[in-house]
This record gives C-alpha cells, sequence and structure tokens, in this order.
C-alpha cells in the first residue's frame, strides 16, 4: 500500500470512527433522558384518590375525572405567594394546552376548610383558570386527605387580628387518564414544561 493510499484509509476509517463514537453519545443521550421533565412517581403506593366536595356543592372522587388528566394542588386562598403563583402557573399551563385543555382538569385542594368555605373557593380558584375546581372537607377529612397525598401542613398560631398562615408543602400531583398517580411537578417547573409532560400523559391513552 502507498503512502498515499495509506493516508487516505487512515481518513476514513478515523471518519467511521468518530462517526461511530458522536451516533453513540447522541443515542446515549437520548436513552438517559427521562420521558418526563417532573418527577416520575408512577407505581407510588399512595395518592390513591380522595372523597370531597366542589365549590358548586357535588360530592367528588377521582373517578369522575377518568379519562382526563387531572392537576391536583394543595394549599389555601389566604396563601400569600406560593399557592397563588402555582396556580398562576397550572392556569398558564392549561391554556398552553389548546385543543387538548378540555382534557385536563385541575383541582385546588384547601388546607384551610375554617376559612375557605365554598362561597371563597368558587371567587378564588376559577379566578386562575375558569375550568378549575375548588375541594374542601371538614378538618379530619382534609388531613386524612393531606396524609394519603403526602402533603405536609400546619396552621400557625393567629395574630391579634385573628389571622394566620398554613405552612405547607407545595408539589403539583398528576394523574394519568386512567386515575394512576403519575407524576409529581414542583412548583417552579415552568408552564411550557408542565404542558409537554401533560401532552405526553394525554398521547399514552391515544397510542
Amino acid at each position: 500500500m502507498t503512502g498515499r493510499r495509506l493516508i487516505a484509509w487512515l481518513i476514513c476509517a478515523s471518519a467511521l470512527i468518530l462517526g461511530a463514537l458522536a451516533a453513540y453519545a447522541i443515542l446515549g443521550r437520548h436513552a438517559s433522558k427521562p420521558a418526563f421533565e417532573a418527577v416520575d412517581i408512577t407505581g407510588v403506593d399512595w395518592g390513591k384518590g380522595f372523597e370531597l366536595t366542589d365549590h358548586l356543592g357535588r360530592r367528588r372522587t377521582l373517578a369522575d375525572f377518568k379519562g382526563k388528566a387531572v392537576a391536583v394542588f394543595f394549599g389555601y386562598t389566604h396563601c400569600p405567594d406560593m399557592c397563588p403563583t402555582t396556580l398562576a402557573r397550572l392556569g398558564d399551563t392549561v391554556r398552553l394546552l389548546g385543543e387538548d385543555a378540555s382534557r385536563v382538569q385541575g383541582l385546588f385542594i384547601t388546607l384551610d376548610p375554617k376559612r375557605d368555605t365554598p362561597q371563597v373557593l368558587s371567587q378564588y380558584v376559577p379566578a386562575f383558570h375558569p375550568a378549575f375546581l375548588g375541594l374542601y372537607a371538614d378538618a379530619e377529612t382534609t388531613a386524612r386527605t393531606a396524609k394519603e397525598f403526602k402533603v405536609y401542613y400546619q396552621a400557625q398560631p393567629a395574630n391579634q387580628q385573628g389571622s394566620y398562615t398554613v405552612d405547607h408543602s407545595g408539589p403539583i400531583l398528576v394523574f394519568d387518564t386512567e386515575g394512576r398517580l403519575r407524576l409529581l411537578m414542583k412548583p417552579d417547573l415552568r408552564p411550557e414544561s408542565m404542558a409537554r409532560d401533560l401532552r405526553s400523559l394525554l398521547r399514552e391513552r391515544a397510542g
């Protein structure tokens, strides 16, 4: 083999090797990339359901929303920051879904049933999206439901005016169209990311 042919052969071999390494790296990145941007909690043995009343006075269970992806957020209407911010993000998320918006149900479960009456919820919750529902129960059922969903909350002592805050954890918990708990979305996840994850859940059923 002449020197020129040897150099040409080495160049071709190097190109093939580099191409193979590049393909491997690309495939490896795609293989390791999670299917969702939220935390995938598929298969957990908690968050099985609830029995609550919505702000229109209707008894509600998770089964009422079968066929839809359901996003559940626990909070309270006097919350000064996290609750309105999270509900606003969730509302923006649903609007980003366009025609698929009707296949997603947002639910706000109050942790402060003493102050969050049906009237209060009916004014507060739909302000973020008209299809969202506020859910409430008595104190005992509220505590049991929060425990089932691994949600921490603790009311703080009231001030001299009788006002108080409620410390609580703030994930958005998402069920797929078959009523299975699938995703845990952190409240700072961008609406675009949440919308992509919800579309992925909706496509699962279509597939």
